[in-house]
């Protein structure tokens, strides 16, 4: 530390006048200089790589804790208050997430489902629960919806649907997708809001020819729902926060990355302990 001190400080005084206040060696001072990082000092710089590096993967979204329990899942050693210290010194600083406002609304609906999952927001297995939202995203040409199913087990969105008007297409898009790309068995809760769109006629008919168990929210309610939320949160401060985009083309591209390429694949979650949906699944098959 002395040494560093006296190289940070030579620009304003004197070699010889600092080594005497410090009291040490011009000659050690020179011998330190000329030496090479210590073994120390290079191992942080390869784990400091290493933070950057899933920092950036996550979009700069992931805090020290998350960053130390990833690279402990990649077998990467590091304790977690040593990479708290290298993001510190780095200046490697998470972004802070807003508060989510729910944007869907369920006054008018007459009929509702039972709620049956009463917030048990986990699953044994895949495909035996999925839950579904809609949210809407800002763009020059007006607003794009985007409808969801997320599996409860590995949390992997296993259907998703965009248009330019919330409607029975958008939601049926979603699950039909869901369906052919996961071919559930018989009996698999879907649970969403009281939404008029998922309590109307031609939904619950759709339901009920894939042998689902439909459950709702209670009214006015979103912690009933609160995986579907918790993920149009996530895509609201990882990727639409503070823009807005050119066209619902542009946007439906943009989506379309996050939730295939990014959530669904490379995304670690908390609740998973720190694997990827995509991770979840592939250890279940593995099992099964």
């Amino acid at each position: 530390m002395k040494y560093a001190f006296i190289r940070s400080q030579r620009c304003h005084h004197r070699l010889k006048l600092l080594c005497q206040v410090l009291r040490v060696s011009r000659s050690g001072y020179y011998a330190w200089l000329n030496r090479g990082p210590s073994v120390r000092a290079q191992a942080d710089q390869v784990l400091l790589q290493q933070i950057q590096r899933v920092h950036d993967a996550h979009r700069g979204h992931s805090g020290a804790l998350k960053t130390w329990r990833v690279l402990q899942r990649q077998g990467i050693a590091g304790g977690k208050h040593r990479v708290a210290r290298l993001r510190r010194q780095q200046g490697i600083v998470a972004k802070r997430r807003r508060r989510y406002i729910a944007t869907t609304r369920s006054k008018y609906t007459t009929w509702q489902a039972p709620n049956l999952l009463r917030r048990n927001f986990t699953a044994q297995q895949p495909d035996r629960v999925w839950v579904g939202d809609v949210t809407h995203i800002p763009t020059r040409e007006g607003w794009l919806y985007l409808a969801v199913l997320i599996d409860l087990y590995s949390r992997q969105v296993v259907g998703w649907s965009m248009l330019k008007r919330n409607n029975t297409e958008l939601l049926l898009g979603a699950l039909n997708m869901a369906i052919t790309q996961r071919r559930p068995q018989l009996g698999l809760i879907h649970h969403s809001d009281q939404g008029r769109t998922y309590a109307g006629k031609v939904y619950q008919q759709r339901l009920t020819d894939a042998d689902m168990k439909p459950s709702m929210s209670r009214k006015g309610d979103c912690w009933d729902n609160a995986v579907a939320e918790s993920f149009f949160a996530t895509l609201e401060f990882e990727l639409i926060e503070q823009q807005v985009f050119r066209s619902r083309a542009v946007a439906k591209m943009a989506i379309f990355e996050f939730i295939e390429v990014f959530y669904n694949r490379q995304r670690s979650h908390q609740t998973l302990a720190y694997k990827t949906p995509l991770m979840m699944e592939q250890e279940y098959r593995l099992v099964a």
